[in-house]
């Protein structure tokens, strides 16, 4: 049973509603593309490429393309019909990191609109399941340095499908029409701008993925029209695919991207060089052997372990739940610092520290596991994420995970300096008066309001070190 889920999964077997393959036609007709051919590249059982054929209007050549030979037979079987267009209708099977999809849509007539719905997986997700169905992985976004080894190189396979088609079709009159991830569609769109690809419209389509696929996911329809005049770098936003109603409107400016462009230009004046250095908490991916609690003078593990260990690498820490819910002064959690700088000795633990050094050695498999290459060749028990702004009197914090701008300010506990997890992101000071100060001018309208138009509150992490780092504090004291 878990087999057939996982191929499934691999193969991105969602098949499309029939009742949503019509709406997604419907809005094609309104479009007036005037394609005249259509391609749907991973076509599976066929209910948009049927919908297509029964009711889009002025095509002349429909293609069908899938890697699942039983899928293509059935499609055959209800496409079979005395229409004159039968002849103009073509079923391939195929895979698509192997098709030569340059030389389909060269030779096919424009304008071209390529229709579907493709697998909705990460390259790491299929790496789970042990999965083939996949390109070979490259840092095809060209990230650098710790983001390229710390999992932004990581992407959803319909991601490295669609920057597929748009490279092959910038210089062609073509639509495309596609259901995928909102994320997804907004890293395209971010793409096309970024390397000034031909777009002349664009417009994300929300659409309910529980409903029609059972999956607790943020999904649209992307429609992306491509040509050489009336470039447009602004996406129109609708709440669903049957409205004609724009709700909001994002595009590309000052190299990024923006959720709400009329707040955006009305604040831009506020992003700018960088003036603050934001920290993400410190990182050490193996929770149950360095997070503990506190009972009764032993400190308790993941494992509800206890153990007498030595104060003094252990450090109060505040989850982003904490720091989300204002819980800053009810320290519930403990956390094993083996370092003051990234790459630092660790054998002095030893000596200063037998029984925390026993509990490491003890857990040394676990922490050698951890899968993160930012730990190879580093010491023995490595942590990240770590320097002199860790071990600050004073720190303004905020959760990167929580749908909220609320910034708290975090002192010392018992005289030790507080750090929080990986999914927070802070300010370090030494001086309290400063920190308020800060403390004070993030919280306030104009900054909430700025952020609010460059964040995007459906991602899984919506407030990122890159989107505070834009607001340039100096500019709010003006």
């Amino acid at each position: 049973m878990r087999q057939d889920k996982n191929k499934k999964v691999e193969f991105g077997d969602f098949q499309t509603p029939s009742n949503l393959a019509r709406n997604i036609i419907d809005l094609i007709n309104r479009k007036s593309t005037g394609a005249k051919t259509i391609i749907e590249p991973t076509c599976g059982k066929g209910s948009i490429l049927t919908s297509a054929i029964d009711n889009l209007n002025g095509w002349e050549k429909i293609i069908g393309i899938d890697i699942n030979d039983a899928y293509l037979d059935d499609l055959k079987k209800k496409i079979i019909n005395p229409s004159s267009k039968m002849k103009n209708i073509e079923i391939i099977q195929g895979d698509f990191f192997t098709f030569d999809w340059n030389n389909l849509l060269n030779e096919a007539v424009q304008p071209i609109l390529i229709i579907g719905n493709l697998p909705w997986v990460t390259h790491s997700g299929l790496g789970v399941i042990n999965g083939s169905n996949l390109p070979t992985k490259t840092n095809f976004l060209k990230h650098k340095g710790f983001d390229a080894i710390s999992g932004k190189s990581n992407f959803d396979i319909s991601e490295w499908m669609l920057i597929r088609f748009v490279n092959c079709l910038k210089n062609m009159t073509a639509n495309i029409a596609m259901l995928c991830k909102t994320f997804v569609a907004r890293k395209l769109l971010c793409y096309i701008w970024k390397n000034k690809l031909p777009l002349t419209e664009s417009a994300i389509y929300k659409i309910n993925a529980k409903y029609y696929f059972g999956a607790n996911v943020d999904a649209c329809l992307l429609f992306c029209a491509f040509g050489k005049q009336n470039i447009n770098y602004d996406c129109e936003i609708y709440p669903d695919i049957t409205s004609t109603v724009r709700e909001n409107v994002i595009g590309f400016y000052d190299g990024m991207l923006i959720n709400d462009v009329p707040t955006y230009i009305q604040l831009k004046h506020l992003q700018g060089k960088v003036d603050s250095n934001w920290r993400s908490g410190v990182k050490h991916d193996c929770s149950k052997v360095m997070v503990f609690e506190k009972k009764g003078g032993f400190y308790v593990n993941g494992f509800c372990e206890r153990y007498n260990l030595e104060d003094e690498y252990l450090y109060p820490l505040l989850k982003s739940s904490d720091v989300a819910n204002g819980k800053i002064r009810e320290i519930r959690k403990y956390v094993l610092i083996t370092q003051r700088f990234i790459g630092q000795e660790t054998e002095s633990i030893k000596l200063k520290a037998p029984n925390t050094w026993k509990y490491l050695k003890k857990y040394s498999s676990l922490l050698d596991k951890r899968k993160s290459s930012i730990y190879k060749d580093k010491p023995n028990f490595s942590i990240f994420a770590i320097g002199d702004y860790a071990f600050s009197d004073w720190k303004v914090v905020i959760s990167a995970l929580y749908k909220k701008i609320d910034f708290k300010l975090v002192g010392k506990y018992k005289n030790k300096s507080v750090m929080v997890d990986d999914t927070c992101n802070y300010l370090s000071f030494s001086n309290k008066k400063d920190a308020e100060l800060v403390l004070e001018l993030l919280n306030s309208e104009e900054a909430r309001s700025f952020l609010n138009s460059i964040i995007f509150w459906d991602s899984k992490r919506p407030i990122t070190i890159n989107i505070l780092k834009k607001l340039r504090i100096k500019e709010l004291l003006k």
